[in-house]
């Protein structure tokens, strides 16, 4: 038996993980997306590292693009199992995988044009919208923590607070008298969220393959966070009179900054500024969000007996069509638009940003984490010039960060989430989903806590399980 990981190692997109039992069974832990350079990593996404027709089960721990984009390239060619996942996470499949075949398709034609003058042959999309809508039929979900087994070996989701819908994924390996229990954290959330529940303790595992995200680094308490994001709206809004641009992924991070925005409403701190999500996915994905309110934590249910729509407020409006997208360009009204996608690649946001990056009235706002090679990362690790859709820009605008509002857990926050372990019971701990200097300063966090036997896998390197 051995694990292979295909992908999120020592860098965090792509994430792809191979388990093959010895009585031959492949189950394939998520199927993401390699993001952050648009169709430069059409190569990358191709080359698959498997046979899709040898998989048997795909199990995913979230919705993310780079953790399930890939679903339907590899039904296209071949994959013909069951993929396994919560309600919420299939809920929201179906929105992303046709936003992300839209995307490919689109990406493609501007792709191909550059392909035509370098005189090399045309690509086509890695899969489409339809393709998408039609891998939907090999999903099936289980709500969390429910044990359900499946030829060798049984799978069990426990609630760990990412996004909507995301799962540790408990899976048990049969072998005549004895049980493997292999762990696969997904990407672990926050404690002391606002909308989603605190992550979950798991059952003892024997091998842990962990995300390393902000394994080097701690966030500030949301309630610092917000009067931040309050002293930004007002210098921007107020006193430059400009618009505040908060690029974020559709689900889980629009949907925080909404209820944080709606709170500072609510309690008469936010200034009349007008607030635009400019983004259909981000609206599909907050109704999909009002349809799980069972995910939600006691704290905002409660409000919501005084509040019935914690993700609205009078001054916020969803902009659905192209047309009104542009038209925010044209006004010279202070504002905020909150828009993907969240490492500024692709969609509305990149329009937002090339029209105002060169203002210094306005001000770009991350809220999450933007891999090396994306706009997103260059812009905010203060580059002076940006190159957007091929025109290069000064950036004049002010960038700021915040990054309390990500949706995934500090240093401090996944060793809190792992110490429901016996640390003599686990066999290895694995780091994926990490840059590679991060995973090595985690590794040293960990082994200051009392854990051990850590490994940092390499693209294709494989784990044996005794």
């Amino acid at each position: 038996m051995n694990i292979q990981f295909l992908g999120a190692a020592k860098e965090v997109t792509g994430s792809k993980h191979l388990i093959t039992t010895n009585k031959g069974t492949k189950i394939l832990l998520d199927c993401g997306m390699y993001q952050g350079k648009g169709l430069e990593t059409d190569a990358d996404n191709r080359d698959l590292g498997f046979n899709p027709s040898e998989i048997d089960y795909l199990i995913l721990s979230h919705a993310h693009i780079d953790h399930c984009g890939l679903i339907p390239y590899i039904i296209k060619n071949g994959f013909n199992g069951t993929i396994v996942c919560t309600p919420a996470t299939r809920d929201l499949c179906a929105i992303l995988l046709v936003d992300a075949g839209k995307i490919q398709e689109q990406d493609t034609i501007t792709f191909n044009k550059k392909r035509e003058l370098q005189g090399l042959e045309p690509v086509e999309p890695l899969y489409t919208a339809e393709d998408a809508r039609n891998s939907m039929q090999y999903f099936i979900s289980i709500p969390y923590n429910r044990e359900v087994r499946f030829g060798d070996f049984s799978i069990t989701f426990t609630d760990n607070g990412h996004i909507l819908g995301s799962a540790t994924c408990n899976i048990k390996i049969f072998e005549q008298d004895k049980i493997t229990r292999i762990a696969f954290t997904g990407d672990i959330g926050r404690y002391n969220g606002r909308i989603l529940k605190e992550p979950q303790e798991f059952p003892q595992c024997d091998y842990l393959i962990m995300e390393s995200t902000y394994g080097d680094r701690t966030h500030e308490p949301l309630q610092e966070s917000d009067l931040e994001l309050l002293s930004i709206v007002k210098k921007t809004c107020l006193k430059k009179r400009g618009k505040l641009i908060i690029p974020s992924f559709a689900v889980g991070r629009a949907q925080d900054i909404i209820f944080a925005l709606n709170y500072l409403w609510e309690t008469g701190q936010l200034p009349p500024v007008e607030v635009y999500v400019d983004s259909p996915l981000s609206l599909n994905a907050t109704n999909i969000f009002k349809l799980h309110q069972e995910d939600f934590n006691a704290k905002l249910q409660e409000f919501m007996k005084i509040d019935p729509d914690p993700f609205g407020f009078d001054k916020l409006h969803f902009i659905q069509s192209a047309e009104e997208s542009k038209q925010l360009n044209y006004s010279l009204l202070p504002c905020i638009i909150i828009s993907s996608s969240g490492m500024m690649e692709a969609g509305r946001v990149k329009h937002h940003i090339a029209n105002n990056i060169e203002k210094p009235n306005t001000t770009i706002l991350g809220v999450g984490y933007c891999t090396p090679s994306t706009l997103g990362h260059k812009i905010l690790r203060g580059d002076r010039e940006v190159s957007i859709f091929g025109v290069k820009h000064t950036v004049r605008a002010e960038v700021r960060k915040l990054e309390s509002y990500s949706a995934h857990g500090d240093y401090n926050e996944m060793i809190r989430f792992i110490s429901c372990q016996d640390k003599d019971k686990l066999k290895r701990i694995v780091l994926v989903h990490g840059e590679e200097q991060t995973q090595m300063r985690f590794a040293k966090h960990l082994k200051e806590n009392g854990f051990k036997n850590i490994f940092i896998p390499n693209k294709h390197d494989k784990l044996e399980i005794d």
